[in-house]
């Protein structure tokens, strides 16, 4: 029996009672600063905007499994429950939506004040074709990005290896996508709050 698909918009990640993992693709000495200090550090640029994932698939169609030039190393970064909503109750989408905003006026006011971004893009299969649902991606800035390098991250892990193994999985001489779906991470459907639901847009 086939199973449903998830709703249009669904946050789905690997979280516990006060945490949540997202992931992130950097080159070495981003990645290894980070690891070393437990929290993004230089050559990290706090000044520029940066995006976390919760989905796993997602993030390896963004880095090719950790083969696309600046994204050679991915790291699963468990940050604050707490955090993570915050965000989401203080961003904009980065695209006008009529769902979620009256205008298109009052739209841009509040994109212009947020310090985050948020999109919902097509989610992807093991081999990278889009699915009917969407995931979503979370960019920070100024004091988002403050607030996530000093407060909100709790622990930084590399997967790389992983990632790598599961890529082979996937892309190898001979492709296993049954094996590759088994080692997944264990994502499942985040409990957003209802207001911050609605401020993103969520299903």
């Amino acid at each position: 029996m086939t199973e449903p698909s998830p709703p249009p918009r669904q946050v789905r990640a690997v979280f516990d009672d006060t945490s949540i993992i997202v992931y992130q693709a950097y080159p070495p000495e981003i990645a290894d600063a980070a690891l070393a200090a437990g929290t993004l550090v230089p050559p990290f640029k706090r000044e520029r905007m940066t995006w976390i994932k919760p989905s796993f698939r997602w993030m390896m169609y963004r880095c090719g499994y950790a083969t696309k030039p600046g994204q050679t190393r991915v790291l699963a970064i468990r940050m604050s429950r707490d955090g993570f909503e915050w965000a989401l109750a203080n961003a904009a989408l980065s695209h006008y939506d009529r769902r979620v905003y009256p205008s298109a006026e009052l739209w841009s006011r509040v994109r212009d004040s947020s310090p985050v971004r948020v999109q919902w893009d097509p989610e992807r299969s093991l081999r990278m074709g889009p699915l009917d649902h969407r995931s979503i991606q979370v960019g920070l800035s100024g004091e988002a990005v403050d607030r996530y390098v000093d407060e909100w991250i709790t622990e930084i892990v590399d997967i790389t290896n992983f990632v790598h193994e599961i890529g082979g999985l996937v892309r190898g001489a001979h492709p296993d996508i049954v094996e590759a779906a088994r080692r997944l991470p264990p994502e499942r459907p985040y409990p957003l709050p209802g207001a911050v639901a609605a401020r993103v847009g969520a299903s």
